[in-house]
C-alpha cells in the first residue's frame, strides 16, 4: 500500500504554549513558528511522537509556572516524560528543532531580544543532558516556518509558512489604482452601531446603558457579541444568554470590546486567502493584536487601554480591500517576501501602487473614525512617522510585531524591526518589559484560534 498524501491527512495544529503526543496513526502534527521554537520528537521503535510549541526559554517570574508548557526549561522535560509514559523508548528518540526566528536585526544593545535563540539553546541543553539525538535543526532567520510531524511514519518536514499556497499556475495579475479605489467603495463598511460606539468613546460621553441602547438596534451584532462573550477568547465565567444579561455581568469596558470585536469580525469576513494562511487569519491576527495592545497600554500606563484594544483591532482594515489583488499576485508577493526579504508595504507598493496602511487610512477618513485610530492605521508599520498619537502607534506596532512573531501561521506578513528599541523608549519600557509582554499574552489567544 502506498503512503497517504499529506494533503489528505487529518491535521492537528499545536498552539503556542502547548504540546501534543500521539501514537502511530494517520495524523499530521503541525506548529507554525516565528520566534517561538518547535520541538518534534519521534520514537523510531514504537511510533510514539509529538510536538511542543515553546514561547520562551524560561518563566519571567520566579514563582512556579502555571503553564509550564510555554517555557523550554519546564516544558521540554514534561514533554519527554509524557512521551515515555505513552510508550516511547528513551534510547530511540529522535529530535528536530525549528523556529527561533530573530525578532529583529540585532545590534549589541539588542541581544536581549534574541528570545528565539535563547529558547533554542535551552532546548539543546536539555536534549543533550537526556542523551536524545538531534537529527535536524533549522533555526534563526526572520521568517515563519511550519514544523510538520507525520505520525504515520515519523517523517519530519520544515517548510516556509505560506509555501503550500503557491500553485503550479504562475499567471499573475496585478490591479490598477482605479480597481483598488472601486474595491474600497464597494466594501461593506463596519456596522453603524460600532461607528456610533467609537464616536461615543471619542466624545467621552458614553455609559453602559447608552451603549446597550445602540447594540439593541442591530440584532446581528447582538447575536455575534453574545457568541463571543461565551467563546474561549473572552471566556465569561457564567453563560451570557441575552443582552440584558451581558450588561449586568460583563461591565462597560468588556461590553465595548465585544461590540467592536463583533462588528469587525463581519468586516474582516470579506477577506479571502490573499493575506491569510488559514480561514479567518486576518481577523484572528487583528484580534490577537488588540489583546496584546491592551496589555502593552497597561504596562506603559496609557490613560485609555480600551483605545489601544480598538486600535489593534482596526489596524489592518486596509487589507480587506487589497486581499483579492494580493491573492491574484500571490506568487510574486510570496517570492518577494521569502527570497528578496522585502517588507510587506514595499511589496504592496510595487505590485499594487498602494499599501494596506494607505488604504486603511482612506477608509478611516471615509468612515469618520477618530483621528487617533486613523493615525495608527496609517503608521503602525512606521510609528516614528505618526504626526500625532505616536505612543498609541508604538503600542500597536509592538503588538503587531509580537503577534506575527509569536503567533505565526495566521497571515503572510513581514515588518521592519528597526523600531523596536525606539518604540519601547517612547513608551518608557525596556527589554525586560518586552519579554514580560510575551509572557503575559493570554493563553486563550493561542488556544481559541486553533
Amino acid at each position: 500500500m502506498g503512503q497517504t498524501p499529506l494533503a489528505s491527512k487529518p491535521r492537528y495544529h499545536v498552539p503556542a504554549g502547548n504540546f501534543h503526543v500521539s501514537k502511530k496513526q494517520q495524523l499530521l502534527l503541525q506548529a507554525f513558528l516565528g520566534s517561538c521554537v518547535g520541538l518534534a520528537i519521534h520514537c523510531k521503535a514504537t511510533g510514539v511522537g509529538g510536538i511542543i510549541h515553546l514561547l520562551l526559554p524560561r518563566p519571567i517570574s520566579t514563582a512556579p509556572p502555571s503553564q509550564p508548557e510555554r517555557y523550554a526549561e519546564s516544558g521540554v522535560p514534561l514533554f519527554i516524560e509524557t512521551l515515555i509514559k505513552a510508550g516511547a523508548r528513551r534510547e530511540t528518540l529522535l529530535a528536530t528543532i525549528a523556529g527561533g526566528a530573530l525578532v529583529g536585526p540585532l545590534r549589541q544593545q539588542d541581544l536581549d531580544l534574541d528570545i528565539g535563540g535563547r529558547t533554542v539553546e535551552t532546548v539543546e541543553k536539555i536534549l543533550n543532558s537526556e542523551d536524545i539525538t538531534i537529527v535536524q535543526s533549522e533555526t534563526g532567520g526572520f521568517f515563519t516556518c511550519c514544523l510538520n510531524l507525520d505520525m504515520s511514519d515519523g517523517r519530519v518536514m520544515i517548510e516556509p509558512a505560506g509555501q503550500s499556497k503557491l500553485s503550479s499556475d504562475e499567471t499573475v495579475r496585478t490591479a490598477t489604482i482605479d480597481e483598488i479605489m472601486s474595491a474600497i467603495n464597494e466594501l461593506k463598511p463596519i456596522p453603524q452601531v460600532a461607528l456610533k460606539v467609537l464616536r461615543l468613546m471619542e466624545e467621552n460621553r458614553y455609559d453602559i446603558e447608552s451603549i446597550a441602547d445602540e447594540i439593541r438596534k442591530d440584532q446581528v451584532i447582538t447575536a455575534r457579541m453574545l457568541q463571543l462573550a461565551n467563546s474561549a477568547m473572552f471566556g465569561a465565567k457564567k453563560e451570557i444568554t441575552s443582552l440584558d444579561h451581558a450588561v449586568v455581568f460583563l461591565g462597560q469596558d468588556l461590553l465595548v470590546k465585544l461590540v467592536l470585536t463583533a462588528a469587525v469580525q463581519g468586516y474582516y469576513e470579506q477577506t479571502g486567502m490573499g493575506y491569510a494562511l488559514c480561514k479567518g487569519g486576518v481577523y484572528y491576527h487583528s484580534l490577537g493584536c488588540a489583546q496584546i495592545a491592551e496589555i502593552l497600554a497597561r504596562s506603559a500606563q496609557q490613560k485609555n487601554p480600551a483605545e489601544a484594544y480598538t486600535a489593534g483591532l482596526l489596524h489592518d482594515i486596509g487589507k480587506v480591500a487589497l486581499d483579492q489583488y494580493v491573492a491574484s499576485a500571490y506568487p510574486l508577493f510570496y517570492r518577494d517576501l521569502m527570497e528578496k526579504k522585502k517588507e510587506v508595504l514595499s511589496i504592496e507598493q510595487q505590485l499594487l501602487g498602494m499599501d494596506h496602511t494607505q488604504v486603511g487610512s482612506l477608509l478611516a477618513r471615509q468612515w469618520s473614525l477618530p483621528q487617533a485610530l486613523e493615525q495608527v492605521i496609517r503608521h503602525h508599520h512606521h510609528p516614528e512617522s505618526a504626526k500625532t498619537h505616536n505612543r498609541l502607534s508604538a503600542i500597536v506596532y509592538l503588538a503587531d510585531l509580537l503577534m506575527s512573531r509569536f503567533h505565526s501561521g495566521l497571515e503572510v506578513e513581514r515588518m521592519e524591526t528597526d523600531y523596536i528599541t525606539r518604540s519601547l523608549d517612547t513608551l518608557g519600557l525596556n527589554r525586560d518589559d518586552f519579554w514580560g509582554t510575551v509572557d503575559a499574552i493570554p493563553q486563550r489567544i493561542f488556544t481559541a484560534m486553533e
